[in-house]
């Protein structure tokens, strides 16, 4: 069955797929919200008609300047609340983004204020994505998928599509695909090998490309 989403999560979906360079067209959103295309069509009226949202030829939707304001409120708290679940109550990756997203409607301005104190004012979310108003810069960074083995590496971050799939996000975390870890992409031994081989730890792991896709790192030096 669908899911089903109020105006806020259309608000963070456009927020984070215009933050990871997608062309958010309205067919890319239903797919991202997994919710019927008429719906996002209606949906998107009320956006652009509470002025919330704006459309160009060839740009896709574009949060107006209230809707990005709206969506960085809600992508702060939601990014604050996992970093919280995380640090302190140790909740895995895929059930902080859950319940983060039961918890920051919640949270007021006094509670978001304190959490960032309680957390020593952290810059990023545990997947490595800045937090709005950190005054944090997000680094670039390189896709996983087109680094050339063989190389060393380390995560920058998870990009925030992969926030929809929970079960990714469980074995990215269980396998110590995380910010600051050292990867090798290894050479195959086969060129009829499939999968984009990796050693995180101890372990190597034959990536699909559409995961490696998702994890942005940083080039080591060979030295």
């Amino acid at each position: 069955m669908p899911k089903t989403h109020g105006l806020e999560q259309y608000l963070q979906a456009i927020y984070v797929l215009g933050g990871e360079g997608e062309l958010v067209l309205p067919s890319v959103l239903a797919d991202y919200l997994d919710v019927a295309r008429p719906t996002v069509t209606q949906t998107v009226a009320r956006l652009t008609h509470a002025g919330l949202v704006s459309t160009a030829e060839g740009k896709g939707l574009i949060l107006t300047e209230l809707g990005m304001r709206r969506a960085e409120i809600l992508v702060r708290r939601h990014r604050l609340v996992e970093r919280w679940l995380t640090d302190d109550l140790g909740l895995d990756w895929a059930s902080a983004h859950l319940e983060a997203g039961r918890l920051e409607h919640a949270i007021s301005p006094l509670v978001e204020q304190r959490l960032v104190e309680h957390l020593g004012y952290p810059t990023t979310c545990p997947h490595g994505n800045v937090i709005p108003g950190s005054g944090a810069d997000q680094q670039v960074g390189l896709h996983l998928s087109s680094i050339v083995p063989p190389a060393r590496v380390q995560v920058m971050r998870i990009a925030e599509t992969a926030e929809e799939d929970l079960d990714l996000l469980r074995f990215l975390h269980q396998t110590g695909f995380v910010p600051g870890a050292v990867l090798t992409l290894l050479d195959k031994s086969s060129p009829y090998e499939a999968g984009i081989s990796v050693q995180v730890n101890d372990h190597v792991y034959a990536l699909d490309e559409h995961v490696a896709q998702r994890v942005m790192v940083l080039l080591m030096s060979s030295d």
